[in-house]
């Protein structure tokens, strides 16, 4: 049976009881949960369901029905009365760093290693109690603190990690300065390297010994940078990373233990070659042009996009500054690259990609909501759940969590919330979790009971 977060340690306990408080994060375990008088959102529905009633038995939703569910309520069954509230499943993030997202990038290339994960192991409480239940890690060593959350420890979301993001020399993903060139064949790993946060390969072979690497490490799928970035200080972006060969020698890797490749990537050049080689998803794309959305959806292609913007969510680089022009470049791409992937219909997942900003971290539920600028509400919870849940699951054999996720259907996990309101009419509910989600379970688990 799961550990239960009462056995936290006391120092880290103490960074995570000003979240919620201690009720809302440790987790109540119970053999089977009922939640009566509900309306459902299944994660696919426009609507949401006649008053109903949904029997959870250990991790698995294993009933549902608008007549009552008997059970026996001297025995173990906590009974849930939802009083008429929305529960719907829990919300997916599709593109987080769950060990870069809330400390500055001087202090985490300057601190103990320590610090930054005790920080990070705090925000993963935090994420959840947002609401957010799953999360696909888009680089960064996360694989320690996903087996201290998978193992009761901590409480946070499920994770599929990708482990370090794989990057060419003056990649994406290449942290170091000029000061680091040349490297020679003996030279020590960069502190990035070591820390587990990026992996620099360059040809065929040392391409197939990283993704190798990530894999050996528990990784459930491998991200490389296919081209420039907005963050990275020594890569254009408009420049097309690592060449098909190497890129089609990760995919040959990553299939031969069941999963896939996922790319950084935001011009038609970097985002055709990489499909070209066979990768399965495209993070941000925002500079897409008409031929290569078309190509996505033929190729049925997942689209990860996140709402960059230049809003109160971005964090801007200074003024002036190679770094901001690449920024304004990107974000102006934002509202092309959504039309797009309507047009063409491409399959579209939502995540944030918060990076070194606690501010932000804290603010995936109004990023989500900024997508009704481009959908209807029901359109944009199927896409942070059903659809983000279908993406995870192209993990395979390498998902952590086998079962369904994302939907409130029979046999599916129990990832739950409870909604004080109807989200498919009121989506800014889930802007304030700490209001309106009353209850939230994880795997069968309520690790938050605001209800009387």
């Amino acid at each position: 049976m799961q550990k239960v977060a009462v056995a936290l340690p006391v120092v880290l306990l103490a960074g995570l009881l000003p979240l919620a408080g201690l009720k809302a994060q440790t987790a109540q375990p119970s053999a089977t949960t009922l939640f009566e008088n509900v309306r459902i959102f299944d994660g696919k529905s426009a609507t949401l369901s006649a008053p109903s009633h949904v029997l959870v038995s250990g991790n698995i939703i294993e009933r549902i029905s608008t007549a009552p569910i008997p059970v026996d309520r001297r025995a173990d069954t906590r009974i849930v009365d939802g009083g008429g509230r929305t529960l719907m499943p829990g919300l997916i993030d599709a593109h987080t760093h769950m060990t870069l997202s809330v400390v500055p990038l001087r202090t985490w290339l300057t601190a103990d290693p320590n610090y930054a994960m005790l920080r990070q192991g705090q925000d993963a409480g935090a994420m959840l109690m947002r609401g957010f239940t799953s999360a696909r890690d888009m680089a960064g060593s996360s694989f320690g603190l996903k087996r201290a959350i998978d193992e009761g420890y901590i409480p946070g979301p499920r994770i599929w990690s990708s482990g370090a993001g794989i990057s060419q020399t003056s990649g994406h993903a290449d942290y170091r300065s000029l000061h680091d060139l040349p490297r020679g064949p003996g030279d020590a790993l960069h502190y990035t390297e070591k820390f587990g946060a990026a992996a620099i390969a360059d040809g065929v072979p040392e391409v197939l010994r990283r993704v190798r690497e990530q894999l050996m490490l528990g990784a459930s799928q491998i991200k490389l940078m296919a081209g420039g970035g907005v963050s990275s200080d020594y890569d254009p972006l408009d420049v097309t990373q690592f060449t098909e060969s190497e890129i089609r020698a990760a995919v040959d890797a990553a299939e031969n233990w069941g999963t896939y490749v996922t790319v950084h990537a935001y011009t038609p050049r970097a985002i055709q070659q990489a499909i070209r080689a066979g990768v399965k998803a495209i993070e941000h794309g925002q500079l897409a042009d008409e031929a290569t959305a078309k190509l996505m959806a033929e190729r049925g292609i997942w689209w990860s996009l996140q709402p960059f913007l230049d809003d109160e969510d971005a964090t801007p680089f200074p003024e002036g500054s190679a770094n901001r022009a690449k920024q304004l470049r990107m974000m102006k791409g934002t509202e092309n690259a959504y039309a797009l992937a309507k047009k063409y219909g491409v399959r579209t997942a939502f995540g944030t990609d918060t990076l070194f900003d606690p501010r932000i971290a804290a603010r995936q539920g109004p990023q989500l909501t900024k997508l009704t600028r481009w959908y209807k509400p029901a359109e944009v919870l199927k896409m942070a759940t059903a659809d983000n849940g279908e993406l995870l699951q192209m993990a395979g054999p390498r998902s952590p969590y086998p079962g369904r996720i994302g939907v409130v259907e029979e046999g599916a996990l129990a990832d739950l919330l409870l909604v004080d309101g109807d989200p498919l009419v009121n989506l800014a509910l889930i802007e304030d979790p700490a209001k309106n989600f009353v209850v939230i379970m994880k795997d069968g688990r309520i690790y938050k009971n605001a209800l009387p």
